[in-house]
């Protein structure tokens, strides 16, 4: 019997050391006298607490730093679903003089810009795309989360077509930053500027055509297949060229797909992988 419990005993101490080994250890942080804590559940979401008070919840949920602001120090934390579908919420962690830890949250329904931290506020700045607009955020422990403002998107003031340098170009739509180009694609493209501009959001680096006219595909963030974009710019004939995939046979073009280059339509086909 002795030698039954001993043997009982020692399983016991090693399941209770196996279960202890896949459970990681809260992360810790540090802050205003307590502790911030990060733990992995069972279901592999992650709990973030302060000294045991439940903050949020989600799957990913990850320390991004320590601030100050209006001389009080605020901790950021990224919290979201995971996966590519959206980017991470800013939960934003404080301890007023009079009172226990308190929070607010910032882009809950699809992730938040990155943090612009300044002595009066944090500030969240939305990236636009050309021919788009989106609201500026501003947090401070005073007033909590406020509209700062709508802010559009704007090419560099006084460019035009001389200026434009093609092998600087990360992406095609890096031309749109040329106020000479951009006027002439909102000209061209009228109220599908921004359409198209989504569809190129996803691309590669630029090509050049045997005649000098850059070019590249791209596609919608989460969606490629559905409304892929193509876009080129001559910068010697000082034209733009567009097109994009739609629910019909041929793809929509700006302009009209019969007054493009040989090789430029050559390459769209390609490029939306269309029997010739």
């Amino acid at each position: 019997m002795r030698l039954l419990g001993s043997l009982l005993l020692s399983i016991g101490m090693l399941s209770a050391s196996f279960a202890s080994a896949q459970d990681p250890a809260p992360e810790e942080i540090s802050f205003e006298g307590g502790k911030f804590t990060i733990t992995e559940t069972a279901d592999l979401d992650k709990i973030l607490a302060y000294e045991g008070r439940e903050i949020a919840r989600n799957y990913v949920v990850f320390y991004d730093r320590t601030v100050e602001v209006e001389g009080m120090p605020v901790a950021l934390f990224a919290v979201g679903d995971g996966g590519n579908a959206c980017g991470t919420a800013t939960v934003i962690a404080w301890k007023p003089d009079e009172g226990g830890i308190r929070s607010d949250i910032v882009g809950e329904e699809c992730g938040s810009p990155p943090a612009a931290i300044a002595d009066s506020g944090i500030y969240f700045v939305p990236y636009l795309i050309p021919g788009g607009s989106g609201v500026v955020e501003v947090w401070s422990p005073t007033n909590g989360v406020r509209v700062a403002g709508t802010l559009n998107f704007a090419p560099q003031p006084a460019t035009q077509w001389a200026d434009l340098d093609p092998t600087t170009f990360e992406t095609i739509t890096d031309a749109m930053h040329n106020e000479a180009v951009y006027e002439a694609a909102k000209a061209l493209l009228g109220d599908s500027l921004l359409d198209v501009m989504t569809g190129l959001q996803v691309g590669g680096e630029p090509a050049v055509t045997p005649s000098g006219i850059v070019y590249a595909n791209g596609c919608v963030p989460h969606a490629c297949g559905t409304s892929d974009a193509f876009m080129a710019v001559d910068p010697k004939g000082q034209k733009l060229y567009f097109a994009q995939e739609r629910d019909q046979p041929e793809p929509a073009a700006w302009p009209s797909i019969d007054t493009w280059p040989t090789d430029l339509r050559q390459a769209m086909q390609d490029a939306f992988d269309r029997p010739q």
